[in-house]
């Protein structure tokens, strides 16, 4: 066995679009080849030296060190790349969505590898190969980035969505494709990039749905893609602190809408600062502006022929003495519920499975679910554990309620009860 280790503690890379993405331009398909054995036509061989780069166009992210290791002479799996803790690696491609094939293990042991995209997006869960196997796993990315095509002479509008200080230089924004890989033993052998046109599920809403960014956040929102197959993409436009109004004055529904295509769907989930009369520019009476703005978000998807699905605000951990779970957003859940009836819209009502959710915790373990865990005081916003658990209840919802876009999950997926939910001590990322 041969064994190359480089340390990916270097400056990170400055990258626009207009820089990588125009030299690639023309390019919809790539293949690479990971390790330090001999390279296979057609693919461009990654050694572990290989720092992301605006004339590469691909390498790893700086904050890692990568190793390349090479069992035997074997195209492909003969070699593969792994890392001291997570790595993660970039290609500039062009804004659209990516079928993103990856082939897993090790000619001469066993792997174990999690890959989350972007920003921290889950897309495999622990895909293992015994000693000497492999397996070959392919999900789609969503890449996107702020511009918006210019209106036209006179009409009003923006060139490019208002993003907050939070996200500048995140992987959400940028011109790449970045990938995530972690895991007890991830082993990479080989990946294949390939752009297409699949339908989307674009994800609207704040902070519990969102890409968070940072550990010990995450959102139900950045775990949805990891129960879809290969043939639709996660498009997730959620940011935190956003409102029905915000969303739009900062042209993040522009920019969602310029995307959408027939057949798409829509998933509508706001409430959290809707109901904040103390942010004067962005509140919504429940019974008022929000039920609007609400139509106006349905009608707007519908206009574009696409589905829209409203999703009512998942719940804060407020318990009361009993263990019971208090309703901390008055009333706004009944006024999505109320506007989905009245449209006509599938509804998931995350808030109602929440409380089931929690209570079957209870309020010893219910912290766990939660980013600061049982000593934090944030009863609104989630671990990595509690964003999967809610994920699988959003899931499940679908099927309940036989959505066709249920249709586009991968088989086999087991039944979940909110009322018996995981363990905490069963689910790692």
């Amino acid at each position: 066995m041969r064994v190359f280790a480089f340390s990916r503690l270097l400056a990170p890379a400055i990258v626009w679009a207009g820089v990588v993405v125009a030299a690639q331009a023309g390019e919809s398909h790539w293949r690479f080849d990971f390790g330090p054995g001999m390279g296979v036509h057609g693919y461009q061989k990654v050694l572990p030296d290989a720092a992301y780069s605006n004339e590469a166009g691909y390498g790893f992210e700086p904050g890692a060190v990568v190793h390349g290791v090479m069992r035997n002479r074997h195209a492909l799996r003969g070699d593969f790349i792994t890392g001291d803790g997570p790595f993660l690696f970039s290609v500039a491609v062009p804004e659209g969505d990516y079928r993103v094939t990856i082939t897993f293990g090790d000619a001469a042991g066993v792997s174990e590898s999690t890959v989350k995209a972007e920003s921290r997006r889950l897309m495999l869960e622990r895909v293992t190969t015994r000693k000497g196997g492999f397996a070959i796993r392919s999900f789609v990315v969503n890449v996107r980035y702020a511009q918006l095509a210019p209106p036209p002479p006179t009409a009003p509008g923006g060139t490019q969505v208002r993003l907050n200080d939070r996200e500048q230089g995140s992987f959400t924004w940028d011109d790449k494709l970045t990938l995530a890989f972690s895991g007890s033993a991830p082993k990479i052998d080989a990946m294949e990039i390939e752009r297409v046109e699949v339908s989307r599920v674009f994800l609207l809403g704040d902070s519990t749905v969102t890409d968070q960014r940072a550990e010990p956040y995450a959102s139900w929102g950045q775990m949805l893609p990891r129960f879809f197959g290969p043939d639709i993409a996660i498009a997730n436009y959620a940011e935190s602190g956003e409102t029905l109004k915000s969303f739009m004055t900062s042209l993040r529904l522009d920019k969602v809408l310029s995307e959408v295509r027939p057949g798409d769907w829509v998933l509508i989930q706001f409430g959290h600062n809707d109901e904040k009369a103390q942010w004067p520019q962005t509140y919504a009476p429940a019974e008022t502006t929000y039920r609007a703005y609400l139509r106006t978000y349905i009608a707007e998807a519908r206009r574009l022929g696409a589905n829209p699905v409203l999703v009512t605000p998942v719940q804060r951990r407020t318990f009361d003495a009993d263990g019971h779970i208090v309703n901390s957003h008055g009333a706004y859940p009944d006024a999505v519920r109320a506007v989905a009836a009245e449209e006509g819209v599938p509804l998931i009502d995350l808030h109602a499975i929440s409380t089931t959710l929690y209570e079957a915790w209870g309020v010893e373990r219910a912290p766990l679910a939660f980013a600061l865990g049982p000593e934090g005081r944030d009863p609104t916003h989630h671990s990595d554990f509690g964003a999967y658990e809610l994920a699988r209840c959003v899931v499940q919802a679908m099927q309940d309620l036989s959505l066709p876009l249920a249709h586009h999950l991968l088989p086999g997926l087991a039944h979940f009860d909110p009322a018996h939910p995981d363990k905490p001590e069963d689910i790692s990322l």
